[in-house]
């Protein structure tokens, strides 16, 4: 199979951009598709995993595909979240950037429409939008799609699962003599159903891999826990990689919100994002993690779409997700660009009986992680605990005579002294804390 971008079609000028961006070989589905996409006519299912260069896949062909005498909208690519179409944009801008007569827009939700009417109004002949920011445009009648040629529709398993409504409107707004070119991690009863509903019935299959759409450079593991240590263990094991960037995936909002608390409290390197905060906060936490000021991001499965972030060490599934599509987008977001990863799922008891299935159903082995022993996890707390009060910022409003008195009571003491008596102090706080919830968990085994 070809080696170089010069083997698959594309033109000089796009050679030239991805020199430009130190992009030299093309990946596997990029080897696979680019050449259909350039030579046949039909439609295309590519089955390939997140960090595979599906942007690349579908983008080249496409810019070399564009009739540049003409101003109206040829291709719409579309993307379930602000983040994921954003990252688009910005690789198509780079590929382009040796064809000045080539003109995309980015029109998503989550930041001011009115900028992207206003940019509408020129000669435009690609589009990267989320499905509602679309809808609501063709329904100001800011945007007119009745000359497409091309539909991509990128990470489609989510955007059935999220957006089905509005990608049926979608379509009925476009012409019927198209080419649709769907990309999926996963070939889902809705992505079957979708490309039965909406695609010609002579559709080329394009598939990544033939051992599965999982990447085969993650381990996968699981530890089993009880409720009341399932934060104490995610604390070892952070601890454990202090400075890898990871990922940390909850079902809800909520959970986000609780346990990115609890990481910043005891002061890990941490940010999180979900739907509910503004654009604003997501796109600066997104930054400071994509540039390594933070390490751990905590976020919804939604929310996290778009993370393009080469050196993600680990992902954890604080809660197993519910369906095995979305356990391969999690997971998928380490080990990217040929790197090895590690996948982690804390489990409750009663969770356990779910990891053979996901085994048969993506075709991977779990390993059991072996969590930290008792001591081991509360020497870690107490690590914690002296992290949090040497990152501490002195209170300058204490007053000088209460702070004197203070340093009389300690004058005397050594460091070692000293740090004997607060760890002496912690173990006893700790125990106190232990034995007032003994009963309660008595009582629960019941």
């Amino acid at each position: 199979m070809s080696k170089q971008f010069s083997d698959l079609g594309i033109s000089l000028a796009l050679q030239q951009g991805l020199s430009d961006l130190n992009i030299t070989e093309p990946t596997y589905i990029q080897q696979k598709a680019i050449p259909i996409l350039l030579k046949q006519s039909e439609d295309v299912v590519a089955l390939a995993k997140t960090g595979t260069g599906k942007t690349a896949a579908f983008g080249l062909p496409l810019l070399d595909l564009i009739d540049v005498e003409s101003k109206h909208i040829q291709v719409v690519i579309l993307a379930p979240t602000r983040e994921l179409g954003q990252q688009i944009h910005n690789n198509l801008e780079g590929y382009a950037k040796h064809l000045p007569l080539v003109s995309i827009a980015s029109v998503c939700g989550g930041i001011p429409i009115k900028p992207q009417i206003e940019r509408l109004k020129t000669p435009t002949q690609i589009v990267v939008a989320t499905p509602g920011r679309l809808l609501d445009l063709v329904g100001r009648e800011a945007i007119q799609l009745n000359k497409l040629s091309y539909l991509v529709l990128d990470e489609a398993d989510e955007m059935v699962n999220n957006f089905q409504q509005e990608l049926e409107s979608i379509i009925k707004e476009i012409p019927k003599k198209r080419r649709t070119l769907l990309f999926t991690a996963t070939l889902s009863g809705a992505v079957k159903q979708l490309v039965q509903n909406y695609m010609s019935k002579h559709v080329v299959q394009i598939e990544d891999h033939t051992n599965g759409s999982v990447n085969l450079g993650i381990d996968h593991h699981y530890t089993v826990v009880t409720p009341i240590e399932k934060l104490d263990v995610l604390m070892h094991f952070l601890s454990a990689r202090t400075g890898q960037r990871g990922l940390i995936f909850c079902k809800t909002k909520a959970a986000v919100n609780k346990l990115g608390k609890n990481l910043a409290i005891n002061k890990f390197s941490s940010g999180l994002i979900h739907g509910s905060l503004t654009q604003g906060i997501r796109d600066r936490i997104m930054g400071q993690f994509r540039e390594g000021h933070i390490d751990i991001l905590v976020a919804t499965d939604l929310a996290a779409r778009g993370i393009d972030v080469q050196e993600i060490s680990y992902v954890v599934h604080y809660h197993l997700p519910d369906t095995y599509d979305t356990y391969v987008h999690r997971s998928g977001r380490t080990a990217r660009a040929g790197a090895k990863g590690f996948s982690l799922s804390i489990l409750q008891e009663e969770e356990l009986k779910d990891i053979p299935e996901f085994e048969k159903e993506l075709g991977i082995k779990f390993n059991e992680f072996k969590k930290g022993d008792a001591q081991s996890i509360e020497e870690n707390n107490g690590l914690l605990w002296a992290k949090k009060i040497f990152k501490t910022k002195p209170n300058h409003e204490i007053s000088p005579s209460f702070r004197e008195q203070i340093g009389t009571v300690f004058h005397h003491l050594t460091k070692e002294e000293l740090i004997d008596k607060l760890l002496a102090d912690y173990v006893n706080t700790t125990k106190t804390l232990r034995t007032k919830e003994a009963p309660v968990k008595r009582l629960k085994k019941r």
